[in-house]
Parts: C-alpha cells; sequence; structure tokens
C-alpha cells in the first residue's frame, strides 16, 4: 500500500519542492497550506507521516501538534525557518518525533522521512503481534486432546500435532458434534461439501489418518467410534 504524506506547508515554491521529491520516492502527497486545514486533512486523510512547519496561518505547528496527539499516533516531522533550541525542545515536549531547521537539503528531508516511516511500520508491527498474542484464545477441551480454533492448533498430551486441512476441518466437525451419530454422508456434505465428487471411502481414509494421530492406539479408537451400520461418534 503506498504511504500517504501530508505537507502542511504555507510556503508555494517549498510546497511544491517538497510534493515533487516524495512523489519522485513513491509516496502519495497531500498539501494545505494553514492550521485549520491541517487538522480537517489529518482527521480526514489519516496519513501515515505528516511534515509540519511551524510558523502557519491560523493555528501555529506546536498547537496543531498538540491537538493531533490527543487523537493519533503518526509520525510528526517538524519544518521551522527558526533554529533555536528552544523551539526544538517545544516541538519535541509536544509530541514532534524529528526537528529539521529551514534551509535543509531535500536529501536530508528524504532520509529523515524513511526513517520516521520504518520506525512507525515496525512499531505497527509490534502492537499487532501483542495483539495476536494476547488475544482471547477459542478452544475446545477434551482432556489431553485441545483444539485451539482461533489459531487453527492441535494439541495432544501438550505437544502441537500436525494435521492436514481437511484432516483438521474433519476432527472440528466431530468436536462441534461431540457424542452424535454422523453419517459418512452427512460428513462428506459438510466438511468436502455436497459438490464433492467422490464417495464414502474418502471419510474412512481421512479418519484412518486422524485416529493414528489423535488415538492412543488407533487399533482401539476411543474417542472417534465406528456405529456399525451408522457412521462415526466423536467422543472426545
Amino acid at each position: 500500500m503506498t504511504e500517504k504524506i501530508l505537507i502542511v506547508e504555507d510556503e508555494p515554491t517549498l510546497q511544491e519542492t517538497i510534493a515533487y521529491n516524495l512523489k519522485k520516492q513513491g509516496y502519495e502527497v497531500e498539501i494545505v497550506g494553514n492550521g485549520h486545514a491541517a487538522l480537517e486533512a489529518a482527521r480526514t486523510l489519516n496519513p501515515n507521516l505528516l511534515l509540519l512547519d511551524i510558523m502557519l496561518p491560523g493555528l501555529d505547528g506546536f498547537e496543531i501538534t498538540r491537538i493531533l496527539r490527543r487523537e493519533m499516533n503518526i509520525p510528526i516531522i517538524m519544518l521551522t525557518a527558526r533554529d533555536d533550541e528552544i523551539d526544538r525542545v517545544v516541538g519535541l515536549e509536544m509530541g514532534a518525533d524529528d526537528y529539521l531547521a529551514k534551509p535543509f537539503s531535500m536529501r536530508e528531508l528524504m532520509a529523515r522521512v524513511k526513517a520516521q516511516l520504518r520506525r512507525s511500520r515496525l512499531h505497527k508491527k509490534e502492537i499487532e503481534k501483542y495483539a495476536e498474542k494476547n488475544a482471547p484464545q477459542e478452544t475446545l477441551n477434551f482432556g489431553e486432546l485441545v483444539i485451539n480454533t482461533t489459531r487453527h492448533e492441535i494439541t495432544l498430551h501438550n505437544k502441537a500435532l500436525s494435521l492436514k486441512p481437511k484432516e483438521y476441518e474433519l476432527l472440528l466437525f466431530f468436536a462441534e458434534h461431540r457424542g452424535q451419530m454422523l453419517s459418512r454422508s452427512l460428513i462428506l456434505e459438510r466438511v468436502w461439501g455436497w459438490n464433492y465428487i467422490g464417495d464414502s471411502r474418502t471419510v474412512d481414509v481421512h479418519i484412518r489418518w486422524l485416529r493414528k494421530k489423535i488415538e492412543d492406539d488407533p487399533s482401539k479408537p476411543k474417542r472417534i467410534i465406528t456405529v456399525r451400520g451408522g457412521g462415526y461418534r466423536f467422543e472426545g
């Protein structure tokens, strides 16, 4: 996905120069020239990065940063014609991620943009991994046999089992109908689909494979029971 950068700068020549160089790097660019428009554009576009001049008509860059930091977490690089230390300190304390004094080289600006976007991508990945790791896990428990339906994982005696996709679907179908007698035709229809071209021997073969993985003694199954003249029943 193309990353979007919002330029907030009231000097037309600098607007065009920055936009031209960013577009050459493959970024999507939007430009506004005053503080109030900057807030509206940031909220509407939700850009990946904000290049923000401090001295703007309407609201200045400090106030924009203060407001946006309460609403979103995007990298902000401040641009200013002044190189005073107090401006840098105030900008960073307000929540800016970087600070660049004018005049600056386009090469340096592009390098800082890339660095901030890379840091932002890594941060988002870390958040996603944490959320996935700590998300509530949906499980079906049958003693030592556990089916994690969130992660599509099967464990037996705390050891992960390697199941083929159809074996997993078959086991899950059994688990969802524990204690019920399921005919071969019903299993074939629900697991393989009504338009599957094949016969009930497919079910028998897959159950044989599944028993080898989840039964302590596949020759004397206790989890998937054969119902004479009917089909199969899952006892868990």
